[in-house]
């Protein structure tokens, strides 16, 4: 039985420069018409940063995909007029730029909600509406330095330059806003009323690393108040897995031929290790706590499993630990996690010849159903006349008027 998308139905009006149009990346993969609005300049994503594949980014060819492009000329009252006409019908309209950008062109959410009451509005910008950095130019790594997620590093020369890491404002402001978007839908399709809702790339940094930032303010409290677990004598450790450096029943060990993670961390996993290595003298010399104990710093216990994990090949050490039942993970690059068997029965690839470029699917299944590759990231303005038919009606006789009059741009 072939079933609809869960968002099919579900239309947002997106203007977006940049990683922020990620906000609607999920929502287009679940179904949602997500119509990107754009200027006669168009979207410079298109060229920015690396790999450019056969002339386009990934970065557009990924955040883009699934998505219509139709060019709207916003200064000109013609512009301005269709684009209150696709807000008319639409479920949201998102500003995924600096806040303010549509106000000031007379397309704010006071304007919208009076064409569409049930209109939601939701803004994305860098450093959001409020606060003294409203208005500061910035980009994606910006957000992960503020929000305290990136260790500057030093080469060699004393050069300071910024490590690999996992850019995490970019990538999380736009599930953030993903999600309210969807929550102020099913909020004005039950009430009837549209709201606004506004966030920032850098807040969502910071909320998505709140383990870290939390347990420092936790620790500002007095030691009688807040201490360490009951396996590590109540000491406090560092913060997240800054904490785990020390670690011993859980930590990374090298294998015969890469690298797995050892987690027996709780007692009943170490104790089924020891015995499936023939090594029960190591649970009854340490046998550790019930859980959360991670040996630290036993460095003679650290030095035997050195030696126990090299004796085979990390593949091997993931069957062990499905014949023992104790926890053992795989050690992955971003170059090689697609070589995983269990990426390979997970996620996969989607299709360059669709896409232009292999990229990852979204990473929810739909049970008993299967979700349609997204389309190919849009050319800017591709769809300027289908959807001026299809969702305005407009005839051929009227978008030849509207191009005339500069309207397309």
């Amino acid at each position: 039985m072939t079933r609809a998308a869960p968002l099919s139905g579900v239309r947002i009006i997106e203007c977006s420069l940049l990683g922020p149009a990620g906000i609607t990346t999920p929502l287009a993969d679940l179904g949602a018409d997500v119509i990107k609005v754009e200027s006669p300049s168009g979207d410079y994503i298109r060229e920015m940063t690396w790999p450019i594949v056969e002339g386009t980014s990934l970065m557009h060819l990924h955040l883009n995909r699934g998505k219509r492009s139709i060019v709207l000329d916003l200064k000109s009252d013609k512009g301005k007029s269709l684009f209150f006409e696709l807000a008319e019908g639409a479920d949201c309209v998102v500003e995924a730029m600096r806040p303010g950008a549509l106000a000031r062109l007379g397309l704010g959410f006071e304007q919208l909600i009076d064409v569409n009451p049930r209109i939601v509005f939701v803004t994305i910008s860098g450093y959001g509406a409020s606060g003294p950095y409203q208005n500061l130019p910035s980009h994606g790594i910006a957000y992960d330095t503020w929000a305290g997620i990136v260790t500057p590093a030093h080469d060699p020369d004393g050069f300071c330059y910024i490590p690999e890491h996992v850019s995490i404002g970019i990538n999380a402001g736009p599930l953030y806003g993903a999600l309210a978007i969807l929550a102020g839908i099913i909020h004005a399709r039950h009430s009837g009323e549209g709201m606004q809702m506004e966030m920032a790339q850098s807040d969502a940094a910071a909320a998505f690393d709140w383990y870290r930032s939390e347990t420092w303010k936790a620790y500002e409290r007095p030691d009688s108040e807040v201490t360490g677990n009951r396996s590590d004598g109540y000491e406090r450790r560092a913060p997240g897995t800054a904490g785990m450096r020390e670690g011993v029943r859980y930590q990374i060990y090298e294998s015969s031929d890469g690298y797995v993670l050892f987690m027996a961390s709780e007692q009943a996993f170490w104790k089924n290790f020891c015995e499936g290595v023939g090594r029960t003298d190591l649970f009854e010399r340490w046998p550790g706590s019930d859980y959360a104990d991670h040996a630290r710093n036993n460095r003679e216990l650290q030095d035997e499993l050195r030696t126990i994990f090299s004796t085979r090949t990390s593949a091997e050490w993931i069957e062990f630990a499905n014949e023992h039942n104790t926890t053992i993970a795989p050690v992955n690059t971003p170059k090689d996690l697609s070589d995983d068997p269990q990426f390979e029965a997970r996620l996969g690839w989607l299709p360059r010849e669709a896409l232009g470029a292999e990229q990852l699917p979204f990473p929810v299944k739909v049970v008993s159903a299967e979700l349609p590759v997204p389309s190919r990231a849009p050319q800017l303005g591709q769809h300027s006349e289908a959807v001026l038919k299809d969702v305005l009606a407009k005839s051929d006789a009227q978008i030849a008027s509207l191009k005339a009059g500069g309207a397309l741009g």
